[in-house]
């Protein structure tokens, strides 16, 4: 008899065994000349080698299903079970990927882009290096970027994801705010984090996050270095001073993507100071692997009245 150990790493073991191991237990009960033991984050095989061959290849698929799509039921279960019987059968509907999905996130969460601006981000994310997305709040702006970097990195196409904003709002002094510098910046990138939460597994981003393969931090944290095969996200870039701007694209390193959002009827910045976002706009509008996406009030996403009230301020400023 033969045995063999498969070490389940970054896997939310709960969701990918299923309850009381019921996902393992389907698979067992298809091979019942062998014996698979589930304990902690290992799975123990032992039988023959041609079985063990098979029931590893079924585990290998359901792994990398999980990492994909964050859910596994019995129904995919026994989908794999079958396909592996049966090489030649069609799979199962429940295996394929939508067309419009962009990721499947936490939670049974299906993470699809619902404008087709934001769908225009993601094409001009696939095609070039450097993607500004601008547009009012409530559009999906940032959520669908921090999507599009994740999916990046699922897909093994990055090495890690970097997000940074200027520490800059509504004319607040982080100074005065109680607590150390973290405490200070966390309340700013809190719509980063909620996005994650919706994106990745608690335990795996909170992995992600201590071994820096996602990193987010304040945009001065930038300064000197040179960011290589990473997904790279300037959030509230309508904050950046134009030295700031130039410092954070020049930051760009090999084989390494970035998409800048901003919203250029929110700047926060002194009154007598440019917005890197609005310089860069004019500055780099024909430079061949930069695209530009613009959103508008179509695209918001939020409470009905969010998009009412960004057209009735659309529709003032025009008069003006």
């Amino acid at each position: 008899m033969t045995e063999k150990i498969i070490t389940l790493e970054d896997l939310e073991l709960v969701g990918f065994l299923g309850v009381e191991n019921s996902n393992i237990k389907q698979v067992a009960a298809a091979f019942p000349q062998s014996k698979i033991i589930s304990r902690g984050n290992e799975i123990t095989i032992r039988g023959s080698l041609p079985e063990i061959v098979r029931i590893n290849e079924i585990l290998d698929s359901l792994i990398q299903h999980y990492q994909k799509y964050g859910k596994i039921s019995k129904e995919q279960v026994q989908s794999y079970l079958t396909l592996e019987k049966n090489p030649t059968t069609e799979p199962n509907v429940h295996l394929k990927e939508e067309d419009d999905v962009l990721l499947y996130g936490t939670k049974g969460v299906v993470i699809k882009v619902k404008t087709p601006n934001q769908q225009k981000m993601v094409e001009a994310a696939s095609k070039n290096d450097i993607v500004f997305a601008i547009g009012p709040a409530g559009t999906g702006k940032t959520y669908t970027a921090v999507a599009i970097a994740v999916k990046a990195l699922k897909n093994k196409e990055v090495k890690k994801i970097i997000i940074t904003r200027p520490a800059v709002e509504a004319g607040e002094n982080l100074g005065f705010l109680p607590g150390d510098l973290k405490e200070k910046i966390d309340p700013y990138l809190r719509p980063i984090y909620d996005a994650l939460d919706d994106m990745i597994q608690p335990e795996k981003l909170k992995y992600f996050i201590e071994n820096r393969v996602i990193e987010i931090a304040p945009l001065a944290y930038m300064r000197g270095r040179t960011l290589n095969n990473a997904f790279i996200l300037l959030d509230e870039a309508q904050n950046t001073t134009p030295m700031q701007m130039k410092m954070f694209l020049t930051r760009m390193g090999i084989q390494s993507k970035v998409i800048i959002t901003g919203d250029k009827t929110q700047i926060d910045l002194p009154t007598k100071v440019k917005s890197g976002l609005a310089e860069a706009s004019r500055i780099l509008d024909n430079i061949k692997g930069i695209a530009f996406v613009e959103l508008d009030g179509k695209d918001v996403v939020r409470h009905r009245l969010v998009r009412d009230i960004i057209m009735a301020y659309e529709k003032s400023e025009a008069l003006k």
